[in-house]
């Protein structure tokens, strides 16, 4: 068995004295994992960190098999995402989310937010958006995507404002007014483009609302609890806002 594949490295650990099992995240192979012989070794250990994306080919005799994969980096991304706490908090949140997914199961999309996001997060003013987003396609993936195409109330599809935290619905100005105080916000740059990166305010309003859904019908059912580096993320954000 053998393919070649595009990836995002997500995690890695020791394997004995000299090898490594690495985490990718691929774009047409999901989730995958595989043995780097000499992945242990000093001269690999630059390559071989989270965030950097690599090429990769894996073979193995059968395909139940963990088999071997061997990487060539292609954008070495590492050292940036890693210097400082909201890049490196940012990439360990998404990194825990993605291993939600079965293993093996394609999910480019995701796989290519996940190559973007990580040419960016070192850049603070757009972390938490780009998390925030990745939280709403994780949902999608998962097979609990909201709907913010139109309002639950009316149908129209214009000055949505607000989600149900029940159906996860979008909800129109005029028809969320009377409930706002029982709604979540939306921030507009969870449904559209936006000239400027949002404000911490509007981060964590997608935060909960993203937060909200991934608990509810995500990890509590899973007995789950979200990941750390999430409120760690949030944190880091919160003090480069106070400077």
């Amino acid at each position: 068995m053998e393919w070649v594949d595009d990836g995002v490295i997500i995690g890695l650990r020791r394997h004995g004295e000299a090898n490594a099992i690495v985490e990718l995240m691929t774009a047409a192979h999901g989730r995958h994992l595989g043995l780097v012989r000499g992945g242990g070794s000093r001269r690999q250990a630059a390559a071989l960190q989270p965030g950097n994306s690599v090429h990769a080919t894996w073979r193995a005799r059968l395909d139940e098999h963990l088999g071997a994969f061997t990487l060539e980096v292609t954008s070495a991304r590492a050292e940036r995402l890693m210097g400082q706490p909201v890049s490196s908090f940012a990439f360990a949140h998404v990194s825990a989310l993605l291993r939600l997914l079965p293993e093996r199961d394609p999910h480019a999309e995701l796989h290519a937010l996940l190559d973007m996001m990580a040419g960016h997060l070192d850049k603070p003013t757009l972390a938490g958006m780009l998390v925030a987003r990745f939280e709403l396609m994780m949902l999608t993936e998962l097979g609990f995507g909201l709907d913010l195409e139109s309002c639950a109330a009316t149908g129209g599809r214009n000055d949505l404002l607000y989600v149900s935290p029940k159906s996860g619905r979008a909800v129109s100005r005029d028809a969320g007014e009377p409930w706002r105080d029982q709604l979540f916000e939306l921030p507009y740059f969870l449904v559209g483009e936006v000239a400027e990166p949002p404000s911490t305010a509007n981060v964590r309003a997608a935060f909960a609302l993203t937060g909200h859904f991934l608990a509810r019908r995500v990890l509590d059912p899973r007995g789950l609890s979200m990941p750390d580096a999430r409120e760690s993320l949030l944190t880091a954000l919160s003090r480069l806002d106070a400077r």
